[in-house]
């Protein structure tokens, strides 16, 4: 602590862009030119041929590397990089100015050989296969014109949003239920099997769709346990996994009885077209209207033809073909009467269907927002929308009493808007406290 009467130095504060400009020199000051080795995640290629991904260590520690190739240098690569693999990199580290973090620009890169993930991938999937989960002789037919569907997946998840859309638009007649379960972390295997486990029990549905939308290999490592792919095998109720994008694979993918390159296509996979069930009937009717015109017109040339041989008994004949003329007009009648109940009995059922849909699509959707609503009045920034602040140490530790600070010390008050460093002049505790 100074002492009273001294006097500090006060330095100009600095500009941000500046600061940064001033750090990302330090650095390259510092460091030139470096080499790095880690496990290749989150790659993706822009339009610009540009290309950007983190570089994080195989043993698994939490440290991640922002890394930036631009077009020229990933031209050169002999490989077709990917998530999952072990590289080298060398390049500059510099700082990000648009988000103030650390990066590489990666200026060559050398593949040492597959990450420990995809090499575990690889270990667990002929495991399986030599134990027969992957055999097309065990996997089951789908059903091809379901009664209900079962979604496995997150309620937060695109997912969900883009199976439930595809089934409204194609077959509204089909209703869903949802086993709501989390798709990703520590805790997404035993969620999952536990709603395909629940959906076993209640037995309410003819197919499940075991869905997530696209990731990294690590995003997706859920859908590679043993004991989840063990679990969908069990599973009484054919199962369609749609997992990732159409180039993710995982092991749920080969164990399930259908899989689906992306969310929305295991739901047009499990469940036909309203528009091309309807057109198929009509056809039907059409083609059952024709056939019995043409016999009708078969009946009648044969019984021209008997007329003639009969010679000329004009009253019985007269007779005989007025009434076959009424039965003639009866039967097209009744042929029209029934073509019209049958077209608007299925018009009704549809209607129903899209009545019921859209009836428990709302109850569903007001469960969610009254979900977010409560997650959203637990949120301690809406205790920082009144005005209010909270103190934490420099490493981010709550500081929940005064007498856990000592003079000196720094810290730091977040706002809602931002935060400021501070540093402890005195502490004094109050009369409450001291007792």
């Amino acid at each position: 602590m100074d002492e009273p009467g001294a006097t500090t130095p006060v330095r100009a504060p600095w500009g941000v862009a500046a600061l940064l400009l001033a750090t990302s020199d330090a650095l390259s000051a510092r460091f030139g030119a470096v080499a790095v080795r880690g496990e290749i995640s989150g790659f993706s290629r822009a339009a610009s041929g540009h290309c950007y991904f983190s570089l994080k260590d195989a043993d698994g520690a939490p440290a991640l590397l922002r890394c930036a190739m631009f077009r020229r240098a990933a031209g050169l690569l002999d490989f077709a990089a990917a998530d999952g693999q072990q590289v080298e990199l060398r390049g500059r580290l510099g700082v990000y100015d648009a988000r103030g973090e650390l990066q590489m620009v990666v200026e060559s890169m050398q593949r040492l050989g597959a990450g420990t993930l995809f090499e575990e991938f690889l270990r667990r999937r002929d495991r399986l296969a030599a134990l027969g989960y992957f055999e097309a002789s065990r996997k089951r037919p789908v059903l091809g014109h379901p009664r209900a569907l079962g979604l496995i997946t997150s309620l937060g998840a695109a997912a969900l949003h883009d199976v439930l859309s595809a089934l409204r638009r194609r077959a509204p007649q089909v209703a869903v239920v949802i086993y709501p379960s989390a798709v990703q972390g520590a805790e997404a295997p035993a969620a999952l099997i536990s709603a395909l486990q629940l959906a076993n029990a209640r037995a309410e549905v003819d197919t499940l769709l075991l869905v997530r939308g696209g990731g990294a290999l690590e995003d997706l490592w859920a859908f590679n346990d043993e004991r989840l792919v063990r679990a969908v095998a069990a599973s009484a109720i054919p199962v369609v996994c749609g997992v990732g994008h159409e180039t993710d694979v995982t092991l749920c993918d080969m164990v399930a009885d259908l899989r689906a390159p992306t969310p929305t296509a295991a739901a047009e996979l499990a469940a036909p077209a309203q528009a091309d069930l309807l057109q198929a009937l009509q056809s039907r009717v059409t083609a059952l209207h024709r056939a019995s015109s043409r016999q009708l017109q078969q009946r009648i040339q044969t019984l021209d033809h008997l007329a003639g041989r009969l010679g000329r008994p004009a009253l019985a004949l007269g007779q005989q073909m007025r009434q076959l003329g009424q039965l003639q007009q009866r039967l097209q009648r009744a042929l029209v009467q029934h073509s019209a109940r049958q077209a608007m009995s299925q018009l009704q059922t549809a209607q129903r269907l899209r009545r019921a849909l859209q009836t428990r699509l709302s109850q569903e959707q007001m469960r969610l927002r009254a979900a977010q609503d409560r997650l959203q009045a637990h949120d301690p920034r809406q205790v920082l929308r009144r005005g209010y602040a909270w103190v934490e140490t420099a490493t981010g530790e709550p500081v929940v009493s005064a007498l856990g600070l000592h003079s000196g010390q720094a810290v730091q008050a977040v706002w809602l808007d931002g935060r400021a460093q501070l540093q402890v002049q005195q502490v004094q505790a109050t009369q409450a406290d001291s007792n």
